[in-house]
């Protein structure tokens, strides 16, 4: 049986996100209520829905919501799942058993980045659910790319219009550091994207996972980058999210870049993702 329920929508930045409370996933979503759900997240880009309990299931019809998920397996109704799933699905944890991590990007600080900008079809949208936190770092910064892209100078807007760039699976790595820039397996998408929901034009590119601009020479593709990260990363431009178990966040990859802060090693975070392709 569906329950009424009534969304509390309040914005978590001037540029970025909106926490959404009244709600409880673990509970089937209405009609009226997935409306609101998908008005929000065109909205504000990043939602945060707090204090819930849910399974992998739930948490698989949450992001069904906002279309076709990456779950190619059946999960089982348990907070977590030591075997890794398929692609789409992950744990982002630093819990190890037998030396080995249980999921993907343990440690340390990672840069911005979208998730899937190395597939020629990247993911549509990101949900991630907070099980174990640790008591200090581990947040996510999420950049407005919209806003950003708004704000830049028109010279710096004519030098993008029709530009495409490299994009690169910077093979688990944290930082731009270790990117490959040989690497043939890239995916190309234009700087500039149009959003298919709002109409917005926000600025495609990722300090993490972009590496170059297709027409330019290396040098002059590497300092107008240079110039455009800087400029997303800008504090009027991100919301940093500090989580707090049950916490789950859904964020839009088509005009949404996120970095992750450090955190202490020897304190365990945990988190289970689903893709919406």
């Amino acid at each position: 049986m569906t329950i009424t329920q009534t969304l509390d929508i309040v914005p978590l930045s001037p540029v970025i996100g909106a926490r959404v409370s009244g709600i409880d996933l673990h509970r089937p979503t209405g009609p009226d209520i997935a409306r609101e759900l998908r008005e929000a997240f065109a909205r504000f880009a990043v939602l945060c829905l707090p204090d819930q309990k849910i399974t992998p299931r739930d948490q698989i019809a949450f992001a069904s919501l906002f279309g076709p998920v990456d779950a190619d397996y059946r999960p089982q109704d348990t907070d977590t799942n030591s075997r890794q799933p398929r692609r789409g699905v992950m744990l982002v944890s630093n819990i190890r058993k037998n030396g080995e991590p249980i999921g993907v990007l343990p440690d340390g600080e990672m840069h911005f980045h979208s998730d899937g900008a190395h597939r020629d079809q990247p993911y549509r949208a990101t949900t991630l659910y907070a099980i174990k936190i640790p008591s200090r770092g581990g947040d996510t910064r999420f950049a407005a790319m919209a806003a950003a892209y708004e704000a830049l100078p028109d010279d710096i807007k004519h030098r993008l219009a029709d530009r495409k760039a490299h994009h690169v699976f910077n093979y688990n790595e944290t930082s731009r550091d270790k990117m490959r820039q040989d690497d043939p397996a890239t995916s190309t998408h234009p700087v500039i994207q149009v959003h298919p929901d709002t109409g917005r034009r926000s600025l495609y590119v990722s300090r993490l996972m972009t590496r170059d601009i297709i027409g330019l020479e290396r040098a002059e593709s590497d300092e107008l980058l240079d110039f455009l990260f800087d400029h997303c990363e800008k504090p009027e431009f991100v919301y940093a999210h500090r989580w707090t178990p049950g916490d789950l966040v859904i964020w839009d990859n088509r005009c949404v870049n996120h970095a992750r802060s450090d955190f202490p090693p020897e304190e365990t975070r945990l988190l289970r993702r689903y893709t919406v392709s």
